[in-house]
């Protein structure tokens, strides 16, 4: 099972109170872990990617094991850890503003 950690603002949209768990087949990558994620959240759909490009929002970032995964590929294997379970797949709000 794979451990997904939204921000605040998507777990009240999708009304989650925590973590989600989802099972996503091998191999374990992004665009299978957010695919999975809109399936079972279909209110979701859009709010992380873009409905047509699917591209990632751009006050949105992705980590695992410390490390941003923002700008890699999506398709990318992610780390053990996640694929594993052992640690989450992150999702956090960017941000931004000025002085």
């Amino acid at each position: 099972m794979i451990r997904v950690e939204l921000p605040h603002h998507l777990r009240t949209l999708a009304e989650l109170s925590g973590a989600v768990m989802l099972e996503v087949e091998e191999p374990v990558t992004l665009r299978r872990i957010l695919d999975a994620l809109e399936v079972r959240y279909p209110v979701l759909r859009g709010t992380i990617r873009d409905h047509d490009t699917l591209e990632r929002r751009a006050f949105l970032r992705f980590f695992a094991c410390e490390e941003d995964l923002s700008h890699e590929s999506v398709d990318d294997l992610l780390p053990e850890a996640v694929r594993t379970g052992k640690e989450p797949l992150l999702v956090i709000g960017a941000i931004a503003g000025g002085s």
